[in-house]
């Protein structure tokens, strides 16, 4: 009878809390109408759309739709965007076919690259013997642009890989600038900009970049699906065999119902970006002076100029309690993360911070807060309180 007694207390004590979701970085919340359009088309266009009958014309219709759609928002013709399951899967696709297939004998890249590119970029290596190497990163997070000039004047079949908006820190990338470096060079340059599409402007007609990758699930769409970028006539050839979907470029029957999803979120999202942006921006800037307030000797990482949804943050905490840190707010009902979600189970320190920061500050506990449109003040206030009270 104690034990169910003590149940009841823990479960309405979990049930009931607040609860604030300071993640997005790591994911997002679907919006109500992409769920819809998910739940419109499971029902209705449910064909294979490889088929020749009605009900897969119907869902093939729904895919070229979808397809249409996502590269309008890009500037870009449609042929040119191929479904993945992920940007994991469009990065891999994209760096191995560029070796395998374009001849590539170097990558150039960073240390502070999400491990969908360096580790791709070190199988690489180790499979090709290619030539591997890094920019030089700035102690603000953003790219030497002089060193990437300086490794491009090498004479040899490069490709450029560098992503647009740092998952951990927000860094933004001059993707203007890159752009006319490599083509000064001929090289290829891809963008991993999956914390990017969807959450800024991306003009692929005015930026001659030959690839990049995106994920649904970072701007309000579903998980498990996402798309590349392959400009016309690159030479990229399939990474999946076993089927003709993607017009031969990828095996596999498409998702349409996710891909449809997406296309709805991504439509969405541009659609509101203006007024959204502001609202996270003003949230941001809140966040930022409500953790200095509080914590003075507090250090934003980077830069308070970077993205304007992310923020990473050393906090001035005494090891005991840094050690609980994200266990104590989670027991509040609070997400935020240390870093990548995708490494969130590792137990060494951030590969992306170790570049960025000194021994001493990496010695303390950072905190990754990353905001949505869903947000508001009061959660920032709530945030703020429990970290006040560790």
């Amino acid at each position: 009878m104690i034990a169910f007694v003590l149940f009841i207390k823990i479960f309405y004590k979990f049930a009931f809390m607040k609860k604030v979701y300071l993640d997005n970085a790591s994911t997002t919340a679907i919006r109500p109408e992409v769920i819809q359009e998910i739940t419109r088309l499971m029902t209705e266009d449910y064909g294979n759309p490889s088929s020749t009958h009605s009900f897969g014309r119907n869902a093939k219709s729904a895919l070229e739709l979808a397809r249409k759609s996502i590269a309008k928002q890009l500037n870009v013709v449609g042929s040119e965007i191929f479904f993945t399951s992920s940007g994991t899967e469009a990065n891999n696709w994209i760096l191995r076919s560029a070796v395998r297939d374009l001849q590539v004998k170097r990558i150039i890249t960073t240390k502070i690259e999400h491990h969908a590119v360096l580790y791709p970029v070190l199988a690489l290596q180790n499979e090709f013997g290619i030539q591997v190497d890094f920019v030089n990163i700035k102690s603000d997070g953003s790219i030497d642009m002089t060193h990437l000039a300086e490794l491009l004047s090498q004479d040899v079949k490069t490709l450029v890989s560098l992503m647009h908006v740092n998952n951990e820190v927000g860094v933004v990338l001059d993707l203007e600038r890159v752009v006319t470096i490599c083509k000064e060079h001929n090289a290829l340059f891809h963008s991993d900009t999956v914390q990017s599409v969807g959450k800024t402007e991306i003009d692929l007609k005015a930026l001659p970049i030959d690839f990049i990758s995106a994920s649904a699930h970072k701007f309000h769409g579903p998980k498990g699906i996402g798309f590349a970028f392959i400009r016309k006539n690159s030479g990229l050839q399939p990474l999946l065999l076993g089927g003709e979907q993607e017009k031969g470029m990828r095996g596999g029957t498409e998702s349409v119902y996710q891909i449809a999803g997406m296309a709805k979120a991504l439509e969405m999202a541009y659609a509101s970006l203006e007024v959204e942006r502001a609202a996270i921006l003003d949230l941001k800037r809140y966040c930022v002076s409500q953790l200095a307030q509080v914590f003075p000797e507090s250090k934003i990482i980077g830069s308070e100029n970077g993205f304007y949804n992310i923020i990473n943050v050393v906090l001035p905490l005494p090891e005991d309690k840094a050690a609980m840190l994200l266990f104590h707010l989670d027991m509040k009902g609070i997400a935020v993360s240390r870093g990548s979600a995708c490494q969130s189970g590792s137990t060494s320190a951030s590969h992306v911070l170790t570049e960025i920061l000194s021994s001493d500050d990496l010695a303390k506990p950072s905190l990754r807060i990353s905001f949505s449109h869903y947000n508001t003040k009061e959660d920032i206030d709530y945030l703020i309180e429990v970290l006040a009270a560790v």
